[in-house]
């Protein structure tokens, strides 16, 4: 591998302008068809299959008003007057009247005056009669809101709260939100601001009406310009530094441009282009800078020219970052086999984003290095690398603080060890009281308007309109209509189930054979109650409908997170055994060793723990959540184990191949185990802890974005980087090779020979095309001089 490699970095740096007009061509396609197309993400958590997702499904066909995405608007009396007052009503009134005559809105009033016109004789005012009063009325002690009446005549969509100072209006797209276009929400919430100010009337927009969250915002850019302070720092020239800069950002619009691209062609979720520009960014920088970082040493102690310098560094470190991204791009392609089209599409685009990374690492990279030529190293620098000896550069590393770490390390392993082990278990013990669910506008934080419509609403209301449920009532008898009394029965039977507050007609389709009833909970949609009343409510649905000739399916906001966290949950450990199976494969035959594959392994399992320990602390029992810029506590995002586990494998076992392949290298080259270790360490620990930083930088910019899946998802990324990269990597790891020994390199004789040399360290390449070696004692340090020298 290193050989083909060293000759593509040759070639790339001595051509760069064949290389460099190639990607600037696939850069000018990609934007050029983002400038000619629309994109269009979805924030929509669909996961096919789930008993919820499938009632929605079957009310798209038989009842398709009703499958749209669901709008409601808050509005509020600033100035103490009851919506009845004259002005507030007038208001209200020319505000409801503007959303339901704007774009992609379903306007309820016609249908709902052709059937009133009817009076008995129609088949939905019979029913609404019957529904209301088998339900019985709201339970006693809740805050259910009343109809708006004018002249008699009820408002379509209008609740007004019992003190009259609040009212709700729930209206239905034509679309799922998402699927609007863009600015379609923002356009209808304003259409209502206008009528409503008239009136001294505040409008408050629900979660639910949200637009796509920025994937860029001020958080985003800090974590870059972070990233940009330690590559100086690392590097100390701007040339350097900005190398990879230029490759992450070529390397994500290429890579999530390429994937909006095809957004009209298959769906994408917001989160999965916010999980490959974060991940495009990381790796992008990281590979580069390990790139960098082995040609500038290179030069430093070999002496070597750029040109040769840098097709040495792609054929050694390249081949350490082709299968660091193999790892990675494995572990993001085990979601395929959980058989979730959500996630598989995240996979696919992270994936894609990851392979562009190597790909320009691997060609781009060298190719502008042909460019920037000997700036990558400062003259004073290499000036003082030329005046040093060997003696004196050994003894120069000896002094760095990586080296002395390695040497501490492998001195103390057992404290090390002991310390490495303690610590990620004592954060992982919140983890045992994980919930899974999904954001409600309760998870936003103080002052958004989607935690004002929140609060409003459970004040004025109570909580469980913030999350209703729907349950779908279908004849079992195909074309024979749902009688009055049946729907009465049922709402009886499900007014009457412990934790709801009110069971009301929401609709019913022409031939009366479907209809929706709304259920109210009196707890709140993340609450562990109504996820008791869902539960309770599936139990009870099958004896009521085999009673009654009818089928239920219950979907709504908790039924759906429910369902959610449940199928993720049940796939989560088949998820964890294929990327764990294929993982380790691949570190075998990179390491030809037993024991690293197993101890890298039992390492990020430490991490995965302890990451949910901190996520559930802080975003559920809402411990230290001042230092992000947080105050709601919410439940774990359902899919946050399943993602997090798989990017943090993967950036996982880039440090462990970063760190392990340069301790390997020094051991190939008949360094001690001891000494491969401090060697290895003091090489690559700088490269590693440069590149956690920056990972850590660019994940924690996202926990200022307001959207709390994108928050915790920041969060989350980076706490498993800071803990895996100097917990893990940096201190479990070495103290472990150093405890094992020789042991840490064995592998049985037959499968030594049936596995191939893939060459990751570039002994070949040293033996094909030698190079002037350093001493021995230059190039081996043992741990023992290290703590001497330190």
């Amino acid at each position: 591998m290193s050989v083909p490699l060293y000759r593509l970095g040759r070639l790339a740096y001595g051509r760069p302008w064949y290389f460099i007009g190639g990607w600037l061509t696939v850069l000018a396609m990609v934007l050029g068809v983002l400038a000619t197309s629309p994109v269009r993400l979805s924030n929509d958590v669909r996961i096919d299959g789930t008993p919820a997702q499938k009632v929605i499904d079957d009310l798209a066909r038989s009842l398709p008003e009703a499958s749209g995405g669901q709008g409601m608007l808050v509005f509020e009396s600033t100035d103490g007057a009851r919506i009845d007052d004259r002005r507030a009503q007038a208001a209200l009134l020319a505000a409801v009247d503007a959303v339901y005559r704007h774009d992609h809105v379903i306007d309820a009033r016609k249908a709902l005056a052709a059937e009133a016109a009817k009076g008995a004789k129609s088949p939905l005012v019979r029913a609404q009669q019957a529904v209301a009063g088998a339900a019985g009325g709201p339970a006693s002690g809740s805050r259910a809101p009343v109809p708006l009446t004018v002249r008699g005549r009820a408002v379509p969509g209008v609740a007004v709260s019992a003190d009259g100072r609040t009212a709700l209006l729930q209206f239905q797209f034509d679309e799922q939100t998402y699927e609007l276009p863009s600015g379609t929400i923002d356009s209808t919430v304003a259409a209502a601001e206008r009528q409503a100010a008239r009136g001294g009337l505040r409008v408050l927009p629900s979660a639910s009406m949200m637009e796509i969250p920025e994937i860029i915002g001020a958080g985003e850019i800090v974590g870059v310009g972070v990233a940009a302070v330690v590559l100086l720092i690392t590097l100390g020239s701007i040339a350097a530094a900005g190398l990879p800069l230029v490759i992450a950002l070529i390397g994500v619009v290429v890579g999530v441009g390429g994937a909006f691209t095809l957004s009209s062609v298959f769906e994408i979720h917001s989160l999965a282009a916010v999980l490959a520009l974060m991940l495009g960014l990381a790796v992008g920088i990281d590979y580069a800078l390990f790139i960098i970082g082995r040609e500038r040493r290179l030069i430093l102690e070999h002496g070597l020219d750029p040109h040769e310098a840098t097709g040495r560094a792609i054929g050694t470190a390249g081949s350490a970052v082709f299968f660091a991204g193999s790892t990675v791009i494995i572990a993001l392609a085990g979601l395929l086999v959980v058989g979730i089209t959500l996630l598989s599409t995240m996979a696919i685009v992270a994936a894609a984003t990851i392979a562009v990374a190597v790909l320009l690492v691997l060609t781009l990279l060298p190719a502008l290095l042909g460019l920037v030529k000997g700036r990558i190293c400062p003259p004073r620098v290499r000036r003082r690398a030329q005046r040093r000896s060997s003696a004196e550069a050994a003894d120069a590393d000896r002094r760095t603080r990586t080296a002395r770490w390695g040497a501490r390390l492998v001195r103390h392993r057992w404290p090390a060890l002991a310390a490495a082990f303690l610590v990620p278990s004592v954060l992982a013990v919140p983890a045992a009281d994980m919930r899974m669910g999904l954001p409600s506008g309760a998870s936003y934080n103080t002052g958004t308007a989607q935690r004002q419509s929140y609060e409003l609403v459970s004040d004025a209301f109570g909580p469980g309109y913030n999350g209703p449920l729907m349950i779908a009532v279908n004849s079992s008898v195909e074309g024979r209509p749902l009688s009055p009394g049946t729907l009465a029965t049922i709402a009886s039977a499900l007014r009457d189930t412990d934790g709801a507050t009110s069971v009301s007609l929401a609709g019913m389709n022409g031939s009366g054979t479907t209809a929706v009833l709304t259920l109210v909970p009196r707890s709140g949609p993340n609450d562990e109650a109504t996820k008791a009343l869902v539960t309770a409510v599936r139990d009870k649905s099958a004896r009521i409908g085999e009673s009654t000739g009818t089928v239920l399916g219950i979907t709504g906001f908790t039924a759906l997170a429910i369902d959610v966290s449940d199928r993720l949950a049940d796939v989560l450990p088949l998820y964890v055994a294929t990327v764990l199976g294929l993982s380790l494969i691949v570190l075998l035959l990179v390491f030809r060793s037993l024991l690293v594959p197993v101890t890298a392994t039992l390492g990020f399992l430490l991490t995965i723990g302890a990451t949910f320990g901190l996520t559930t602390a802080v975003f559920q029992w809402g411990r230290l959540q001042s230092l992000i810029g947080l105050d709601a506590t919410a439940p774990v995002v359902s899919l946050l184990p399943i993602i997090v586990t798989g990017v943090l494998y993967g950036l996982a076992m880039d440090y462990q191949m970063f760190l392990v392949t340069s301790m390997r290298e020094a051991h190939l080259h008949g360094a001690t185990p001891s000494d491969a270790t401090v060697t290895g360490f003091a090489r690559a620990g700088t490269v590693v802890v440069a590149a956690a930083t920056i990972m850590v930088s660019v994940f924690a910019g996202f926990v200022l974005n307001a959207q709390p899946m994108i928050k915790q998802a920041g969060f989350a990324l980076a706490a498993g980087i800071l803990i895996d990269a100097f917990v893990i990597r940096m201190t479990f790891i070495p103290a472990t090779m150093a405890l094992a020994g020789e042991r840490a390199w064995w592998i049985p004789g037959p499968l030594d020979r049936l596995l191939p040399d893939l060459d990751v360290e570039g002994d070949k390449l040293a033996q094909k095309i030698p190079y002037p070696e350093p001493s021995a004692r230059a190039a081996h340090p043992t741990a023992q001089e290290v703590d001497m020298a330190g």
